[in-house]
């Protein structure tokens, strides 16, 4: 018995997130994500690569299920399409943060999608509509019978509202897809929470393979004086982030320090869709950080104080000031953060903090290099780059730490790393096997792996065998009671005695254990001993000659 993993997206790469498990004939999607630097089509996971490998005629035959992690569109961003347009018409499960964010998230990915004028593989808001009807939610470490023999449950998992790792298990064969998690908890979130499970496979994302982290103080108290030492200048601060998730982190932040310096300066979201996610964040406080959860009631934190909805007719605005803008990285490709940015980055005053991870190919993947002073944006349009650049390690991803603290505690016979850069990978993969001693592979998209999966025995006993065990078990026993009254503790506890029998496997049958003259009954055989005749001494002495 194996697993069979289907790598569809993030396979060496930060995007488009999907993995096609296949573990005792059950095909299960994890993830169903986009890719942010992509256009049209080539932005999905190739999915007819399912029907492939599957040999189905179509999607409903060829999965069992699909699981989504997390609401943000590089996990969930392709799911109307593969729906509504592939016709996936079987279970969907995600948790209930999930499935509450996920309209306003896709909805602002179609008008994306409008806006760059996609000539294929567009989505309608119709079609949001009908593929979340079909979803069904999950809660906290619930056990979900998809059918009768496939197995899945959510498990904590940090890094946004909802985020969860998900547990997967046919027969004996049994894995964990962790979607994007954090191992520490910040101000708005928990530490990612699992048990220590059985699993022949561990797939696990791997943004920040080689990074290991300041602590949560260091890091909010050089953001905090970047940010003071911007607008005390008179500066304006770009913050280019996703709208659920650090914009709440980094809010909360900002709030309560212009509460402490009783400043006036504005601070700005650019999207309602940022709004409208801090609503939901009120509601569901249970999937919080503890402290949060201890003290919502008399205070709310995501009622902000000092933040306040942005115009476009601000941009141009006097004075000091600091603006949230979606989405994060930067892409020239469009989004808010891009038409400010453009503005802004000329002045030596302003300053662009960059919290997050940011990909390849993206601006503030650029900024992030300290070289680019010019940003060409096409072949007439250039952007001068004189405003400061700070980056800051506030993702939601864990580090390298934690991902391996989640390895060896989880200690899976085997790893694959999705969600990362190829040379990270390749780095994090040599102290898997080096420090772990556990097999560990990085695929690429497209590319499948396959995991050889446990596979337990089930036998019965004989009557007879069972009853000369509980015999011998029950002479054991008297003679230890026997060695404790005679005060020899030493002997009494050492341990219990294996008992013996004979393995039995016949073609067609059930394996059982038998005796050993049970089985001789079933060869139809005489039982025959061999018997050793001891050497007298004056044998031994002539054997000895």
């Amino acid at each position: 018995m194996s697993i069979e993993c289907l790598v569809l997206g993030a396979g060496q790469d930060v995007g488009k997130s999907c993995v096609v498990a296949t573990i005792g004939g059950r095909r299960v999607m994890f993830d169903c994500g986009v890719h942010l630097f992509c256009r049209g089509r080539s932005s999905y996971p190739e999915f007819d690569r399912i029907l492939a490998a599957s040999g189905a005629t179509d999607f409903t035959a060829a999965i069992s299920c699909v699981v989504i992690t997390h609401s943000h569109l590089d996990h969930i961003g392709a799911l109307p399409y593969f729906t509504e347009v592939c016709g996936y018409h079987g279970p969907i499960y995600m948790t209930y943060p999930t499935k509450a964010l996920a309209p306003m998230m896709l909805e602002d990915y179609r008008k994306v999608m409008v806006d760059q004028q996609w000539e294929e593989g567009q989505y309608s808001y119709e079609d949001i509509l009908r593929c979340l009807k079909k979803v069904i939610p999950l809660d906290l470490k619930q056990t979900i019978q998809v059918d009768k023999d496939l197995v899945i449950r959510a498990y904590y998992a940090g890094h946004v509202l909802g985020a969860a790792m998900i547990y997967a298990k046919v027969g004996d064969a049994a894995m964990v897809y962790t979607g994007d998690y954090n191992m520490t908890p910040d101000r708005h979130l928990g530490a990612a929470q699992i048990d220590r499970l059985k699993l022949d496979l561990l797939i696990t994302e791997s943004t920040y393979a080689k990074t290991t982290r300041d602590s949560r103080r260091a890091r909010e108290r050089e953001f905090l004086q970047a940010v003071h030492k911007c607008v005390s200048g008179g500066g304006k601060v770009l913050i280019p982030l996703f709208a659920v998730g650090r914009a709440q982190e980094l809010c909360m932040l900002l709030d309560d320090y212009w509460e402490r310096m009783n400043w006036k300066i504005p601070i700005y979201f650019s999207a309602g869709l940022t709004i409208q996610s801090n609503t939901y964040y009120k509601m569901l406080i249970g999937w919080t950080s503890q402290k949060i959860k201890d003290n919502y009631r008399a205070h709310n934190p995501f009622d902000f104080k000092h933040v306040r909805h942005f115009e476009r007719s601000f941009i141009n605005n006097p004075g000091p000031c600091v603006l949230f803008a979606t989405p994060g990285m930067i892409s020239n490709s469009g989004g808010f953060s891009f038409e400010v940015f453009k503005k802004w980055a000329p002045s030596e005053k302003n300053l662009v903090t960059l919290p997050g991870y940011c990909g390849p190919g993206s601006i503030g993947h650029k900024l992030m290099s300290g070289k680019s002073t010019r940003i060409e944006v096409d072949k007439d349009t250039h952007i001068d780059v004189r405003c400061q650049i700070h980056q800051l390690a506030f993702s939601p991803h864990t580090d390298s730490k934690g991902i391996m603290d989640l390895i060896e505690f989880l200690s899976p016979k085997h790893v694959i790393l999705v969600h990362g850069e190829k040379p990270l990978m390749a780095f994090l993969k040599e102290r898997v096997e080096s420090e772990l001693g556990m097999p560990c592979y990085y695929p690429a998209n497209n590319e499948s792996v396959s995991i050889p999966a446990t596979k337990n025995l089930k036998m019965s006993a004989t009557e007879r065998f069972i009853t000369s065990c509980a015999s011998e078990q029950t002479e054991d026993n008297l003679r230890k009671q026997k060695l404790i009254c005679g005060s020899n503790m030493s002997e009494a506890n050492t341990d219990r005695k294996l008992a013996e029998g004979i393995l039995l496997m016949e073609k067609n049958k059930a394996v059982k254990i038998l005796c050993e003259d049970e089985l001789v009954q079933v060869l139809g055989m005489e039982r025959h001993l061999v018997q050793n005749e001891p050497m007298v001494s004056s044998r031994t002495g002539a054997a000895g000659e």
